[in-house]
């Protein structure tokens, strides 16, 4: 009989690989991702199965299913090397993968013919399975794919990383996955609100576990900087210096660390090793701008400030931060980097232009977006010493529901605004309505209704007042 699209699907489904992981490209860029993956395999031999599966699905992504053949062929010969005794277990997402990729082919055949692998290998190793197996590794595989995939992934990661030490739970390589997924899930947390959960034990039981893994170690390093204790860490970024002098994902998080410590030119000295190493690489492009943007905020902070060197850490921070946008154009965080850092040259037309840009695109995430509007609102009142422009937009950051660090800024520095406009005896109707409106968004509806008093009576017929007045007087 032949096999058809339709009598596919459903065992395709049922399959455990990056296809059937959800993972979405919306939030990678995929070329960007591909150098990573690339570079890892460089560094690190014994990720080479997982990694060339991960990669076989970006080039599927990037519409290169030869190309994406070609990985699972070299993850297939890394199983024979490394798993001589295991191929069947160790080739579920591999083959899996092979049978989704023949399947966007439209080779039927062969697509059954790696359903049927997978089938009976799950029927070797456990008499219920079908083609869905809970294997440890194939939730660790999981974890670090969902890793690479970006922040909406990283609670996933966990949980899989989590599942996969419930049968192991002293596994190195599983534990270094979870201390990374936490740890970066508090990295977020910090940043975009999320409920923070303490990653410092986790990073330190992956650390002891795991000696030869320096880049977990500089993470435990930076952490332990974050808690204040950065003297603890260093010895384990001086250690890590000593046993990977040239391994680029260690020296990123020492380049950082040193960085945050105040140590900027050590900082540039270890990325530029990095970068020779992996010239390609985004982080790598963005750290080193920001560090050159930390330069030029120190120098200009100067009673002299030789202009040719201003002008060349400009230039240096701009080319840098620019490339990692170009390289991964979903970086919006950069986007704020780099127009801060135009108004930092007073290159005021160009940071205009940058915001403007990320401000149009209709891809931007709410948290991501909440942030450009604050940074845009510090730079129409301290720069363009626009007050009422920055008003605008630190009320747009405090639109967005999310609750976190902020969001908090944009509602303290507009409230300072206006408060100071008020008192000041400059305000009008129009400035006590905005901050019944920013009390209003804050929840706190008695201050708002106060202020839209106050409003209405030097402004009587203005309805958008009279209207807010009545609905909150309405919800109390």
């Amino acid at each position: 009989s032949t096999i058809s699209k339709d009598s596919l699907k459903p065992s395709l489904l049922q399959l455990e690989c990056h296809f059937t992981w959800t993972l979405l490209k919306e939030y990678v860029s995929l070329e960007a991702l591909e150098e990573t993956i690339l570079d890892h395999i460089k560094f690190f031999e014994e990720y080479s199965i997982i990694d060339y599966n991960t990669l076989s699905y970006v080039y599927h992504l990037k519409n290169s299913n030869e190309e994406a053949l070609r990985c699972l062929r070299k993850a297939e010969e890394a199983i024979k090397k490394k798993h001589p005794g295991e191929i069947d277990r160790r080739s579920i997402v591999t083959w899996g993968n092979y049978a989704w990729i023949y399947y966007h082919m439209q080779r039927y055949e062969e697509a059954q013919t790696y359903v049927s692998k997978v089938e009976n290998s799950c029927k070797k190793l456990s008499s219920t399975a079908h083609g869905k197996i809970q294997l440890p590794e194939i939730y660790a595989e999981q974890g670090w794919a969902s890793l690479r995939f970006g922040r909406n992934y990283f609670e996933r990661a966990k949980n899989c990383f989590e599942n996969a030490l419930e049968s192991e739970p002293d596994n190195p390589d599983f534990y270094s996955g979870y201390a990374i997924a936490m740890y970066r899930l508090e990295g977020v947390a910090k940043v975009y609100g999320d409920e923070r959960r303490p990653s410092l034990e986790a990073l330190k039981r992956a650390a002891e576990l795991n000696p030869k893994d320096t880049a977990t170690a500089a993470m435990l390093a930076l952490e332990l900087q974050r808690l204040g204790r950065g003297h603890e860490g260093e010895r384990y970024i001086e250690e890590g210096l000593q046993k990977t002098p040239d391994y680029p994902l260690f020296l990123r998080h020492a380049a950082n660390f040193y960085r945050k410590k105040g140590q900027v030119n050590k900082a540039v000295e270890i990325l530029q090793k990095a970068l020779a190493l992996t010239p390609n690489s985004v982080v790598l492009h963005h750290q080193l701008g920001l560090c050159y943007k930390f330069k030029l905020f120190q120098l200009k902070k100067r009673s002299y400030t030789p202009q040719e060197e201003i002008e060349n850490l400009l230039q240096l921070a701009i080319f840098h931060i620019k490339t990692a946008i170009d390289k991964k154009p979903v970086f919006f965080s950069a986007y704020n980097d780099l127009a801060n850092t135009y108004a930092l040259g007073e290159r005021y037309e160009e940071a205009e232009e940058v915001f403007q840009e990320v401000l149009h695109r209709n891809d931007v995430p709410c948290e991501d977006r909440q942030q450009i509007y604050f940074n845009y609102g510090k730079f129409q009142q301290f720069n363009m010493k626009s007050d009422s422009k920055a008003i605008k937009y630190y009320i747009e950051g405090l639109k967005i529901e999310k609750d976190c660090y902020i969001r908090e800024k944009c509602s303290e520095t507009v409230k300072a605004l206006l408060k100071q406009k008020i008192e000041s005896g400059l305000g009008d109707a129009a400035d006590i309505g905005t901050l019944g409106l920013v009390y209003n968004l804050n929840g706190k509806k008695q201050e708002a209704i106060e202020c839209y008093e106050k409003a209405i009576a030097l402004d009587p017929s203005n309805e958008e007042y009279l209207n807010a007045l009545a609905e909150l007087q309405l919800s109390i």
